[in-house]
């Protein structure tokens, strides 16, 4: 049975320092995919195409809530949403998940990889919706950890595999592991509690809320970060090397974010309801 880690560093100044030198000095990147590399949920949208959405919707909060077993909510949507080999194919030409890149992340895996950093995606989502994305950038398939689906002779939905680490609560600390036997420093970014398990083995966790804000990674991630933009910085700040990479990408350097405190969730919450509502006025 895999272990499950528990994340119990409190949330300090102190511990989102260490974080931030981990950072800069991995040589291994894990990423979640949805809600944090792409803005969507990869399963929710193919549940929109094949015309499930609020079913699949709601198993999909409780699981990224950590309300529920993952596994019990990925066999859940899976079963309402069927999805055959053709459906996924007709849904990958239409809904390619590269279109849906959050803000600066390709910029960041770009650099990543100019540091020769190597980046993992580690995701409880379908291999079959991924693999275009990390084409995408620069990813191998080798490096890609998700759950792969299981199809009869005729091409239709059985069942996902459940041997892949990443189809079960406590399985991304186990890839996380594995990458640790290749690679001395390892951070893990996302934006959900199934991220939040890989630290430890990880060496630290970074939690994003680009796209979603959740209360528990928000309270317990050592470092938590709104925009890919203040890892990008924190990685060119150190150094003349750094400051020289961020001058051949055009990268402009905002140095009151490096020193921004992070502020209380109900001020973030207040804040998005705000631009929400500011929207809809200038619309």
């Amino acid at each position: 049975m895999a272990q499950v880690y528990k994340q119990t560093r409190s949330d300090t100044r102190s511990t989102e320092e260490l974080a931030r030198g981990v950072w800069r000095e991995a040589d291994a990147v894990c990423f979640d995919v949805d809600s944090t590399v792409v803005k969507i949920e990869g399963l929710d949208e193919l549940a929109h195409f094949l015309g499930v959405a609020e079913e699949v919707k709601a198993w999909t909060k409780r699981a990224m809530g950590g309300s529920v077993l993952f596994q019990d909510s990925f066999r859940a949507r899976l079963d309402i949403c069927k999805p055959s080999r053709e459906k996924i194919a007709e849904f990958n030409a239409m809904h390619h998940l590269a279109d849906h890149l959050s803000p600066g992340v390709k910029e960041l895996i770009e650099l990543l990889y100019k540091m020769n950093k190597q980046i993992f995606l580690v995701s409880g989502g379908m291999r079959e919706l991924i693999e275009p994305l990390a084409e995408e950038l620069n990813i191998p398939p080798e490096r890609i950890f998700a759950n792969k689906l299981l199809y009869d002779f005729n091409g239709e939905y059985v069942t996902f595999d459940g041997n892949q680490p990443t189809s079960r609560t406590g399985g991304k600390p186990v890839v996380v592991q594995r990458v640790k036997k290749e690679f001395s420093k390892v951070v893990m970014i996302g934006d959900g509690v199934t991220d939040m398990e890989a630290h430890p083995p990880a060496d630290t966790f970074i939690g994003y809320g680009g796209t979603v804000v959740r209360d528990k990674v928000y309270k317990g991630a050592p470092w938590f970060v709104h925009h890919f933009q203040e890892l990008l910085e924190e990685l060119l700040l150190p150094s003349e090397t750094g400051l020289k990479l961020a001058k051949r990408m055009n990268v402009k350097y905002n140095s009151e974010m490096k020193n921004e405190k992070r502020k209380p969730l109900k001020a973030i919450k207040n804040t998005s309801k705000k631009q929400d509502t500011e929207k809809k006025v200038n619309n």
